[in-house]
């Protein structure tokens, strides 16, 4: 791999400072030379053609899940981080519902350390905030604190009472930088939900999951957030009315932001007459209203970022029935091009908005400040490449280890070609290396 590089002829998307313009960039020992060069600052650089094609900050997914230790059979950190960086991503923030769970330092050095030897994309590990995601009592939040967390979440569990919540909020004040991220949903509003509660769940026979069960805790965790002056993160929206209490939130002042994932921003319950299994996730996805409501807030700020919850299964456990089927889909290699597609392309979003909303705003929540931009000299060189035109149609094989992805089957605009992480390649013309 080439000391030093030049990314020539590309319209450089920078939404950390609002550039969007041609632009070339000198990539020497992993960081960023120059920017806005001239021919002759090449020097002796290989040089990439970018010509047609965009450069912006290396993409960042503040939830995904890469199931090692404990479910290596669905994803190994090598082959979740290869899929993140074939889509990508230079950072990925694994969720801590592992086996042991993500409750104390051991198990958060063993994740990072998996991530350094594969080297494909920096790994940020959460912590759980209770102890084995039981919601009984806190994990040990400051030690993970120690060991370089900067972000606690019992994804797939909320935090059972207000009570046990507040202590988190109370703690995690202590350090600047520590956010809470909560999983809203009531377990006895959910019952075991198969998919959103409304005319589909009945004509389809399945138990129903009311949006309700995500609305009632996203309120009682503002409250609490409002409490403590703590900062709260709340995970996959998928309901019009939470969109609208963390608007207000926002603007009472409330120190709290929000992620959503692809799959929510273009399918509806609608989508499920077929009974696709890999459309079943959790938050289900809802009706055509709540979509348009998440679309809406995602454009206007009040979700702050779009994260995939890229949750990998065997094929054997999606292809069972629809309710013994587990929920989640993989994201990290169709999260861009579903983006570009079904929200840029329609003008939902601008480009630089949904660049924005995938690196730098993510990276600003994890404090992972490398990450996400600027693009400027000095700057570690975490970059990605791609070609907003190119046409492709999502099947097997993919790099992820699982295939259970809702955009299987479907026609993309866009597709990545260069990833960058430190000034290395680790994607070259589409493909993952080493």
């Amino acid at each position: 791999m080439p000391d030093r590089l030049v990314l020539r002829g590309g319209r450089l998307i920078d939404p950390a400072v609002g550039v969007d313009a041609p632009s070339d960039i000198l990539v020497e020992d992993g960081r960023i030379a120059g920017v806005g060069i001239d021919d002759g600052a090449a020097g002796d650089a290989e040089v990439f053609d970018c010509t047609g094609l965009v450069v912006t900050p290396g993409l960042v997914d503040m939830h995904t899940h890469l199931r090692e230790p404990g479910s290596e059979h669905k994803e190994t950190i090598e082959t979740g981080t290869r899929a993140a960086a074939t889509g990508g991503y230079t950072a990925v923030a694994p969720m801590a519902n592992t086996e042991p769970v993500a409750d104390h330092a051991g198990v958060v050095h063993e994740v990072r350390d998996l991530a350094a030897v594969a080297g494909l994309c920096d790994v940020f590990p959460v912590g759980a905030i209770t102890k084995g995601l039981q919601g009984e009592s806190l994990a040990e939040i400051g030690e993970m604190v120690e060991a370089g967390v900067r972000m606690f979440s019992d994804d797939g569990r909320c935090v059972p009472t207000a009570r046990l919540l507040r202590n988190a909020l109370v703690y995690a004040k202590a350090f600047d930088d520590v956010v809470i991220a909560e999983h809203c949903e009531d377990a006895s509003l959910a019952e075991d939900g198969q998919m959103h509660e409304g005319y589909h769940s009945y004509s389809l026979g399945l138990r129903g999951q009311p949006a309700e069960a995500e609305e009632v805790i996203v309120a009682r965790d503002l409250a609490i957030a409002r409490m403590t002056g703590t900062r709260l993160h709340i995970c996959h929206l998928s309901s019009a009315r939470s969109v609208e209490l963390v608007r207000r939130a926002k603007a009472e002042g409330i120190r709290v932001t929000a992620e959503v994932t692809p799959h929510h921003l273009v399918f509806t319950d609608d989508d499920l007459i077929t009974y696709d299994t890999n459309l079943k996730v959790n938050p289900p996805l809802r009706g055509p209203s709540d979509r348009d409501a998440l679309r809406a807030g995602l454009a206007d700020g009040t979700i702050d970022a779009i994260a995939t919850d890229h949750a990998p299964h065997a094929v054997e456990e999606k292809e069972a029935e629809f309710d013994l089927s587990p929920p989640g889909t993989i994201g990290l290699e169709t999260a861009l091009p579903a983006v570009l597609t079904e929200l840029v392309g329609p003008g939902v979003l601008t480009l630089s908005r949904a660049l924005e909303a995938m690196s730098a705003a993510p990276a600003g929540i994890l404090g992972a400040s490398e990450h996400g931009g600027p693009v400027e000299p000095g700057r570690p060189a975490h970059l990605v490449v791609f070609d907003p035109r190119a046409e492709w149609v999502v099947e097997p094989p993919f790099a992820s280890k699982s295939r259970n992805a809702a955009f299987l089957g479907r026609t993309m605009r866009g597709r990545v070609v260069h990833t960058m992480l430190r000034g290395r390649l680790t994607v070259t013309n589409g493909k993952a290396t080493g």
